[in-house]
This record gives structure tokens, C-alpha cells and sequence, in this order.
């Protein structure tokens, strides 16, 4: 907070983010928590993570859900991911094609990770806490399998960049 003049243009916030904060980056990871999906600056994070920029390429995102959201879901859309991180499976695998069953699914995912969790042409995978904690080979092969990915995305940019922190708490007067 602090760093960038908020009144600046959406572009310029974008821009800025991108060419000077997230410089060379492959990948950005998004600590998923019950408070994420309401924060603008996550939100600037990850439009700018999507974007080629002037100077750097649109990296591959990967989300971490934290133990906070008692999450029991994952997605999987790396190639082989299925067989290198969930080799202990045994349930049947299903696929969402609505945006309703995302949402209830990740009540604290922020809407511009759901919306392209449903587009065929991204691979961005949703990873519970539990399946890298103490294990460092399955953090590596997510964030390598993430930067490949990464660079063939065809984000879907058409939310506009979120200009105000949300709380919901305020807007029922239970602060």
C-alpha cells in the first residue's frame, strides 16, 4: 500500500505492476485465503501476472488454497498433474463448466481466477496447502509446470481491474 498512486489509471496500475514489481517473473502464486477474493491489490497482481507487458511476458498462476479456507477441492489443468500430485486418489474425477459451480466450490477464490478456471485455454491449477506442505517435489513441479504453461495462456482479461477493497462485513453493518 503506499507504492502506487491508487488514483492512477487501471493501464498505468497495470503497467507499473507488471514492468517494475513482477519484472522476470515465470509464475505468480496466489496464497489463497477467506479474505483474498475481497483484496484489490491481489486482484491488480493477478490481471498484471496475465498481460505481456512492454518489457515482461503474462506468467503462469498458480493457486494455493491455505488451511483458512477449509477447502476440500482442487483443480487440475497441468498436464500430468493428476498422476505427480494426486497419485494417491482413488475417487472419480470430475469436470465444472459452470461459473455457480466454481464459486461454490471456492467461496474465497477471487473472481478473476474463476472466470478463467473456465476457459479451455488456461491452465491454472488450484493446489490445497496440504498437498505441498513438506513436500518441496510437488511445490517444484507445480511452479515448472506453471511457467511452461504459462507462457501459451489465453487469459480472459475482460474483468476490469477492481478499484476498492470489498468488505462484506460493512455492507451488513456487523463490522
Amino acid at each position: 500500500m503506499g507504492d502506487i498512486d491508487d488514483e492512477l489509471p487501471s493501464e498505468t496500475i497495470r503497467r507499473i505492476i507488471r514492468d517494475d514489481y513482477l519484472r522476470d517473473t515465470e509464475v505468480t502464486i496466489l496464497l489463497c485465503g477467506t479474505e483474498t477474493r475481497f483484496r484489490k491489490h491481489i486482484d491488480w497482481e493477478l490481471k498484471s501476472s496475465m498481460i505481456d507487458g512492454r518489457v515482461n511476458k503474462k506468467s503462469g498462476i498458480l493457486i494455493v488454497d491455505l488451511p483458512s479456507t477449509s477447502s476440500t477441492s482442487w483443480h487440475c489443468s497441468l498436464p500430468n498433474e493428476k498422476a505427480v500430485i494426486y497419485p494417491d486418489y482413488a475417487g472419480s474425477w470430475m469436470s465444472l463448466s459452470q461459473k455457480s459451480d466454481y464459486l461454490s466450490r471456492y467461496p474465497d477464490m477471487p473472481e478473476r481466477v474463476i472466470d478463467n478456471l473456465l476457459v479451455s485455454q488456461v491452465s491454472m491449477s488450484v493446489v490445497p496447502w496440504s498437498r505441498i506442505e513438506n513436500q518441496p517435489d510437488n511445490l517444484r513441479w507445480l511452479v515448472d509446470a506453471t511457467a511452461t504453461a504459462g507462457r501459451s495462456n489465453q487469459y480472459d482479461l475482460s474483468l476490469p481491474m477492481r478499484r476498492k477493497n470489498y468488505n462484506p462485513k460493512l455492507e451488513y453493518g456487523t463490522v
